[in-house]
C-alpha cells in the first residue's frame, strides 16, 4: 500500500457543499481516503505513510481537456491568422498528410508534457495513428479518452479501412493503462463524413457500447453547407442519423439556435467549449450561458496547439469566465466558481467519468494538482477561487498526481524525458517542413 498525507494544505474541493478545506488530505494507492480540517486519526494512516507539507500550496482536482489533437503540437505557429477552412485545407491537411508514426509520437509526447505541467490530468484526443498517442499516454501516467478520428472524404474501400482501424483501436485500448485509457468512436464532422458513413459509426458504437465524439457547428459556413447538402442544420442532421442515440460529446457547437440547444439538452449531449481556438480562427462564440441554463453539460477544450497555440486549460477557464461577460453585458453570467467547474467536474461528467474524478472527496480517484501560492500575483489570498480563475496560469502548477501517482514534481514530468521529447519534436517538424 502506498499512502500520502498532505498536511496544512488549502484544498479547493469543487464540491458545492464544501468548496474549500484548510487542513489535510490522505491518498491511499489511487484513491482519496480522507479530507478534513482535523488531522487524520492514527488508524487511518499506514506505518510508512509519506508526508507532504502543503503550506503555501493550493490543491484542486486535475483539469479535464475535453477536445484536442495532441500530435498537432508539431504545427504550433505554422499557420496563424486564417479562417478555419483555409487553415485546414491549405495548411494543416497537407502537412498532416506527411506524418509518419514517429511524428505522431513526438507531437503527442510534447503535448502530453505541456498538458501535465499545466495541470491537465485527463484529455480527450481525436487523431489517427492513435496507438502512438495511447503509448505516450500510458507512459506519461496521464488519463486519456482517446479516439481515432475519421475523415470520410475518400473511396468506399478507404472508408472501410478507416472504420476498421477506428474499431480495432477502440477495442484494443479501452480500459488499458490500469483503466486510465478509455476510448470513443469519432467520425470527424458532418461536413467531412457522408451520412451513410456516420451511420456506420453509430451502429459500431451501439455494438461496442461506446460513446461518440465529433466536431459540430464550428463555423457559420459549415452550418450553411450542411443546409445546402442535406437540407437541415448539423444538429438535426446528426439527430436524424441516430448520432445522439449514443452518449455523445460534440466539440465547438458555436452556431446553435434555441431549438438546437433544447434538442441537445433533451438528448443529453455534452459540449466541449473551445473559446481560445474559436476566437483565433474567428469561428464565433458559443452560447455557453444558454447551454448551461438549458441543462447541457458544458466542458472546456483547447483544441490543438496549432489553433490555440497552447494547451493551458487555465487560460480556457479564464476566457470562459471573461468572454461571456463581455458579449452579454452581464458580469454575473459565468462566475468564477462556474468557470472552474467547467474545467474540472463538468469535464469529468462530459466524458462519463463524473463519479470517478473531478472532485476532491473521499472515495474519488486521486487526480489532483498543487498550485504555488507563494507568488506576487496570488497575494493577498482574498479568494482562492477568484485567484485560480482570474490570476493563475498553468505555469503556477507545482505538482500533479494521476491515479495517486505523482507524474509532475516541482514542475517536471517524472515519467517523461522532456529534453528528448523537445529534441524529437523539433526534428519531426523540420522533416515535415522540408520533406
Amino acid at each position: 500500500m502506498n499512502q500520502l498525507w498532505i498536511e496544512n494544505g488549502l484544498f479547493v474541493t469543487m464540491n458545492d457543499d464544501r468548496r474549500t478545506v484548510k487542513g489535510h488530505m490522505v491518498v491511499t494507492d489511487d484513491r482519496i481516503t480522507y479530507i478534513g480540517e482535523e488531522a487524520p486519526k492514527p488508524e487511518q494512516l499506514a506505518p510508512d505513510v509519506k508526508k507532504l507539507n502543503g503550506s503555501r500550496l493550493a490543491f484542486m482536482p486535475g483539469l479535464v481537456n475535453t477536445h484536442g489533437h495532441a500530435a498537432m503540437s508539431l504545427l504550433r505557429g505554422y499557420s496563424d491568422d486564417q479562417n478555419l477552412q483555409v487553415w485546414l485545407q491549405e495548411k494543416m491537411w497537407p502537412m498532416e498528410g506527411k506524418y509518419v508514426d514517429a511524428d505522431t509520437r513526438a507531437g503527442s509526447a510534447l503535448a502530453i508534457v505541456e498538458m501535465l505541467r499545466s495541470g491537465t490530468t485527463a484529455f480527450v484526443d481525436m487523431y489517427d495513428r492513435m496507438d502512438q498517442v495511447a503509448q505516450m499516454t500510458e507512459q506519461a501516467g496521464i488519463r486519456g479518452i482517446l479516439t481515432r478520428g475519421v475523415i470520410g472524404l475518400c473511396s468506399e474501400e478507404v472508408q472501410q479501412a478507416k472504420l476498421h482501424d477506428a474499431i480495432t483501436f477502440a477495442k484494443e485500448w479501452n480500459g488499458r493503462a490500469d483503466g486510465r485509457i478509455t476510448t470513443l468512436l469519432s467520425p470527424h464532422a458532418p461536413y467531412t463524413c457522408p451520412p451513410d458513413y456516420i451511420v456506420k459509426f453509430v451502429e459500431a458504437a451501439h455494438d461496442m457500447n461506446l460513446p461518440l465524439h465529433t466536431h459540430m457547428s464550428e463555423t457559420l459556413a459549415e452550418v450553411e453547407q450542411n443546409v445546402r447538402d442535406y437540407g437541415v442544420r448539423p444538429v438535426e442532421h446528426l439527430d436524424r442519423l441516430g448520432f445522439f442515440s449514443r452518449p455523445s460529446l460534440v466539440a465547438h457547437a458555436v452556431h446553435l439556435n434555441d431549438d438546437e440547444i433544447a434538442l441537445l439538452a433533451e438528448r443529453g449531449v455534452s459540449v466541449s467549449h473551445n473559446p481560445v481556438s474559436n476566437l483565433k480562427l474567428a469561428s464565433g462564440i458559443a452560447r455557453v450561458p444558454e447551454l448551461l441554463r438549458a441543462g447541457v453539460k458544458v466542458s472546456l477544450g483547447t483544441d490543438s496547439a496549432a489553433s490555440n497555440n497552447n494547451l493551458d486549460l487555465f487560460e480556457e477557464i479564464r476566457f470562459a469566465a471573461l468572454l461571456h461577460k463581455g458579449i452579454s453585458g452581464d458580469p454575473t453570467v459565468i462566475p468564477a466558481w462556474e468557470a472552474l467547474k467547467l474545467g474540472t467536474i463538468y469535464g469529468a461528467q462530459s466524458v462519463w467519468q463524473g463519479e470517478s474524478f473531478g472532485l476532491l472527496e473521499e472515495g474519488r480517484k486521486a487526480d489532483f494538482i498543487a498550485i504555488d501560492l507563494d507568488q506576487p500575483h496570488m497575494y493577498p489570498l482574498t479568494d482562492i477561487v477568484s485567484h485560480l480563475v482570474y490570476s493563475a496560469s498553468g505555469r503556477d502548477v507545482r505538482h500533479v498526481w494521476v491515479d495517486g501517482r505523482q507524474v509532475v514534481r516541482d514542475g517536471l514530468c517524472t515519467q517523461m524525458d522532456e529534453e528528448k521529447i523537445r529534441y524529437e519534436a523539433a526534428a519531426s517538424f523540420e522533416r515535415l517542413l522540408n520533406g
